[in-house]
């Protein structure tokens, strides 16, 4: 019987033979279809492989992961330049560089727009892979759109849909310094920074500001599932969409996003009736190949909605 440690082995070789031109999640263990994996990531950040352990790996199972991935780093195909390992379920674990310099920041490209993310140093690298086809919709949909990025954290949305020609886009964020990360995003697209504003506040106690700026075309809600003192998904969600309705024009889109596991996509189709009754369901969008989960209700939820 295969190991698990041999099966990620074979699935990476294949997922670099060759490596992709842009930035990719090559393995989703969290997914749950590779049993003894569960605990696993692996992405390609076009030169530099990084792994992520989620929770502590069996006993010998890291003195595997680490032998494979120097084996793997010895091979002809090879053409990274570094390995990096986190271990994610320890909290400010630095990163890990088992092969290759150290290096704490690197640009990489999704959908030919360029982002600069962290490396070993934060818990997040500053672009979430699964929400890939996300930022697609959103520059599919935002030529001639004021739009209104909630959660914006280092403005990935507001970078695609500025590359989608929008006429404006208002990011929040309580961290100032994810919005400083977000403006250097647009510097490295060349966006036009007239067209991006960054409001550094506390969502909860900004309404007035955000309304503001509006009314918008198009409002992307994309939260964490828990940030302390602050949001707490499940019973903060409902405060954001009673206010939909008077920051959005008539016929205006919302994007609403769910990335609990634990949360199907009904709590946003049942609270959206319940608090904006006006906004309809359109679709959920579907989350790229290269994450795929045993329950289609578990991975990320992109959700559509339009008034009027």
């Amino acid at each position: 019987m295969t190991s698990p440690i041999a099966a990620l082995e074979q699935h990476l070789l294949a997922a670099l033979n060759p490596a992709p031109e842009e930035t990719r999640r090559l393995f989703h263990g969290r997914g749950r279809c590779w049993p003894g994996l569960e605990q696993i990531t692996v992405d390609w950040l076009q030169g530099v492989l990084s792994v992520a352990l989620f929770r502590e790996p069996p006993e010998g199972q890291l003195a595997a992961l680490e032998a494979m991935l120097l084996r793997l780093s010895r091979l002809e195909q090879w053409t990274g330049q570094a390995i990096l390992l986190q271990h994610r379920y320890l909290p400010d674990s630095p990163g890990q560089w088992l092969v290759g310099e150290p290096c704490q920041q690197r640009e990489v490209i999704e959908d030919g727009l360029t982002y600069l993310l962290d490396l070993g140093v934060r818990q997040n690298n500053g672009l979430f892979l699964d929400m890939r086809l996300g930022r697609q919709w959103v520059r599919a949909q935002a030529k001639g759109q004021r739009v209104l990025n909630l959660f914006a954290y280092t403005c990935g949305f507001s970078v695609a849909a500025i590359a989608g020609g929008a006429e404006q886009v208002v990011n929040l964020d309580m961290a100032k310094s994810a919005l400083s990360r977000g403006r250097d995003n647009h510097r490295l697209n060349q966006h036009d920074p007239s067209r991006v504003a960054y409001l550094g506040h506390e969502l909860f106690k900004s309404w007035g500001k955000v309304r503001k700026y509006g009314p918008y075309d198009l409002i992307i809600i994309d939260p964490p599932t828990f940030q302390r003192g602050s949001f707490v998904l499940t019973q903060d969600y409902a405060k954001i969409l009673r206010r939909l309705p008077e920051l959005l024009n008539e016929g205006g889109t919302v994007l609403a996003c769910v990335n609990d596991p634990g949360i199907g996509p009904e709590f946003l189709i049942e609270g959206m009736a319940e608090h904006a009754p006006g906004l309809a369901f359109v679709e959920r969008l579907q989350n790229p190949p290269e994450f795929p989960d045993v329950d289609p209700a578990g991975g990320l939820k992109a959700l559509v909605f339009r008034l009027g």
